[in-house]
């Protein structure tokens, strides 16, 4: 259930890596608001799932199969919504993820785990496909759908893009140097194109995501019986309301930025989602 409602009806929202679990509560959020809305995803299956789910509850929505990564796919997939549902109005960049191959095993080096240890992935063990992997996933991933999409938006009333960051853009997590550096470029590219986009009518802004179970962080949160590993409980130690965010609590903040009667003025600002995480020294 919304926790309020806004009036869409007429536009077209495209959400990038809209199978995913906080994007796809963000497309039937917005299509419940009368968006048309076009999931757009790689994998095809949970593209489809949402969309199916979407349109099973009276709304409208297409499953849309492009790789953020890949210019030429999002121009096909771009010709597909504008045939099926109009030119584009919000564009939420959702698709991001994380690598294994961009992660170090510990929090701190020790100089012990430099000597014949290849159990243990230290700093100088990243490899720099997978930190390359991660950086291009989310923010090159960002920037080569707004540069497909935004032309449909020049010049257009109530135009705006929503990025996904996350709270590593504030202050990065131990292990995953990749992942928090490119958060933080997204929340960078979130300002610089609020700027850039300011004369044609296009706002920008960005959610900063707490801590969320998802498909990508289960691995580092859970353990296989399904109980919350030690750095599951540090990061529930941080966070000062005890507990990780429900996807639906990122609604209400979403449809404040998609909505222009209620953010008409607000452009170029990351807004933290997170429990009072970035709030709390720890003591």
């Amino acid at each position: 259930m919304l926790p309020f409602k806004i009036d869409l009806t007429d536009k077209v929202a495209v959400v990038t890596g809209g199978g995913g679990v906080l994007c796809s509560e963000f497309a039937k959020a917005l299509a419940e608001c009368d968006a048309k809305v076009a999931v757009l995803d790689l994998t095809e299956e949970y593209a489809r799932r949402v969309a199916n789910e979407i349109n099973d509850k009276g709304g409208k929505a297409i499953e849309v199969v492009a790789n953020v990564l890949d210019i030429e796919s999002l121009e096909e997939a771009k010709k597909l919504i504008n045939d099926k549902l109009g030119t584009v109005d919000i564009l939420i960049n959702g698709a991001g993820g994380n690598h294994p191959k961009g992660t170090t095993t510990k929090e701190y080096l020790f100089k012990e785990d430099l000597h014949n240890n290849t159990d243990i992935t230290t700093f100088f063990d990243l490899d720099p496909k997978g930190v390359e992997f991660t950086f291009n996933l989310n923010f090159i991933g960002t920037l080569l759908p707004t540069q497909v999409f935004a032309k449909d938006m020049i010049d257009k009333e109530e135009a705006c893009i929503v990025n996904v960051s996350s709270m590593n853009a504030y202050t990065p997590l131990t292990k995953i140097p990749a992942y928090s550096g490119a958060k933080a470029a997204v929340s960078n590219f979130t300002q610089w194109l609020a700027v850039h986009m300011s004369k044609v009518g296009i706002r920008v802004n960005a959610i900063a995501p707490g801590f969320f179970l998802t498909k990508q962080n289960e691995g580092l949160l859970l353990n296989k019986d399904g109980s919350f590993t030690q750095r599951a409980n540090k990061i529930i130690g941080q966070t000062p309301m005890e507990r990780f965010g429900k996807p639906e609590e990122l609604i209400g903040t979403l449809l404040w930025l998609v909505d222009h009667k209620a953010s008409s003025f607000v452009n170029g600002i990351t807004v933290p989602v997170d429990g009072g995480f970035s709030s709390y020294s720890g003591v």
